[in-house]
């Protein structure tokens, strides 16, 4: 398996395992405010969705400026629960998987043109990589979000994944 894809997983088991520890809490914990770069839990999980959603209708050929629009009331959306937030992460990953399959090169350049940083011809798996970085940075202010609320987090990370992989494995 490639890295990209590889770290693509990660990200994934990574949301889900952070959603697994919120479900475990009231699910007043989503909309309770905090003072840190999100006022909610909520608010955080649907950006990270948002931004997840705006690099897929990127990779499927919609430039970045269209994507962003079209992304805008995703990240608008506050979902009521972890459940709602849980399936939604796993049909994009599921879509994810889809387009991944049908890539033969991540090494393919397309010209991306960010609106917040200019035109740059950008491969594939960067965009990927990227992706997974942002979610790693999210996912560490909603860690923080929980001790703020009185709640301990839980372990996400990439070292962590390595583990969890080869006992699915076997």
């Amino acid at each position: 398996m490639n890295h990209p894809v590889q770290m693509f997983n990660y990200h994934t088991w990574a949301n889900q395992t952070v959603l697994g520890r919120i479900k475990e809490l009231t699910s007043s914990v989503l909309s309770q405010e905090v003072n840190t770069s999100f006022p909610t839990i909520a608010h955080a999980l649907s950006h990270i969705y948002a931004v997840d959603k705006m690099w897929y209708l990127v990779l499927t050929g919609m430039n970045m400026r269209e994507a962003l629009q079209a992304c805008i009331p995703l990240n608008e959306s506050i979902l009521h629960s972890v459940d709602e937030y849980a399936n939604n992460f796993t049909q994009l990953a599921e879509q994810y998987r889809e387009w991944f399959l049908s890539q033969s090169d991540l090494e393919q350049s397309i010209l991306l043109d960010n609106p917040f940083a200019g035109i740059r011809q950008t491969r594939l798996s960067e965009i990927v990589l990227h992706l997974v970085n942002h979610g790693t940075y999210h996912r560490g202010n909603v860690s923080t979000m929980l001790r703020q609320l009185g709640h301990a987090s839980t372990m996400n990370d990439y070292s962590l994944f390595w583990y969890q992989e080869s006992v699915e494995s076997i």
